[in-house]
């Protein structure tokens, strides 16, 4: 039996029971956000532990004397980065006090606008789901919204002290290369935005594309699609990083007659797209060429490539794909 720190009825202390916690080895993490002012911050963490699939949850633990603590519990949106064994430094840097932790890292934002260190072993992108309070310390929760993972080694800790993790990688793993499935959504001559929450817009997003004619976006609010006029519309990364962007183009059934929107979507004029409010010259210089493309009535795919990508038009009208077969074997 392990000897014990004290009797069952004395207190207990606090040294020893973190002593004791320290024997369980952990990896180590960088969870990151911004402040009301849009710096980021970022602090290192091996509280962390994965909660639920579906939905898809984490947790990390904040001490509440941590100077981070305001930003990450009023931001609405955090990312965690596991650390690779090469980065001992970068989790030095982000447990000290230092003013510049970021100057040292590559870092982008990815999905929800808190920074992703795009060098660690793998990386969450969250929006808070929920915070509960535990004593001196709040438990985050957050729902992941896009992920990546590499395959090099973790970074351990157990005993206050860094570890080896022996992780030879197994046969068939891969890297995740999950991507965020957007939407083009028009109705009349207006096109749908989600606010991202800090005064910019993206594009509606869902877990998956579905052949039907509803589509729930991340939010749980159901569309109603014209299932003929989907299409796949463009394939691309953001700064080489995963996950990329597969983005459909639609339209909503009944041009939206009689449709409540949540407050975090709206529609704007396709003449009157806000450019200056969209956060990443991709999705930017996406809309530009729908804008083109929907003035010349002729749609396009889209495929990332090193030199800048390919365009595909396409031409003709839409068909079921059974009568295009039918017709093809006449």
């Amino acid at each position: 039996m392990a000897e014990t720190a004290a009797k069952a009825d004395a207190p207990i202390d606090p040294i020893a029971l973190r002593r004791a916690f320290g024997t369980f080895v952990t990896g180590v993490t960088v969870i990151t956000t911004r402040d009301e002012d849009g710096t980021p911050r970022g602090m290192t963490a091996n509280s962390f532990t994965s909660v639920s699939l579906d939905p898809p949850l984490l947790l990390v633990c904040i001490a509440k004397s941590a100077s981070s603590y305001q930003a990450f519990t009023g931001a609405g949106c955090f990312a965690v980065n596991i650390l690779h064994e090469g980065q001992v430094g970068v989790s030095a840097t982000f447990a000290s006090k230092s003013p510049d932790k970021f100057q040292s890292v590559t870092h982008d934002h990815i999905h929800t606008g808190a920074p992703v260190l795009t060098d660690s072993l793998t990386w969450f992108d969250c929006t808070t789901y929920n915070t509960v309070d535990a004593g001196d310390h709040a438990v985050l929760i957050g729902e992941v919204r896009a992920f990546g993972t590499s395959p090099t080694a973790p970074l351990g800790f157990c005993r206050g002290r860094y570890a080896s993790v022996k992780d030879p990688l197994p046969s068939g793993w891969l890297a995740s290369h999950g991507m965020i499935i957007g939407y083009l959504i028009e109705a009349g001559d207006g096109l749908l935005l989600r606010s991202d929450g800090k005064g910019g817009w993206v594009l509606p997003s869902a877990r998956r594309r579905k052949a039907d004619s509803q589509l729930v976006v991340e939010g749980g609010e159901a569309l109603s699609l014209m299932p003929e006029e989907t299409f796949l519309y463009s394939v691309f990364d953001v700064a080489d990083s995963d996950p990329g962007y597969l983005v459909y183009r639609a339209r909503l059934a009944g041009e939206g007659a009689g449709v409540n929107l949540p407050a975090d979507l709206r529609f704007f004029a396709i003449d009157d797209l806000p450019y200056e409010a969209i956060s990443t010259h991709e999705l930017r210089s996406m809309l530009r060429r729908y804008l083109r493309e929907r003035q010349a009535g002729r749609f396009g795919i889209y495929m990332d490539s090193d030199d800048g990508g390919r365009v595909a038009m396409i031409d003709g009208e839409a068909r079921a794909w059974i009568q295009a077969s039918q017709d093809q074997g006449q």
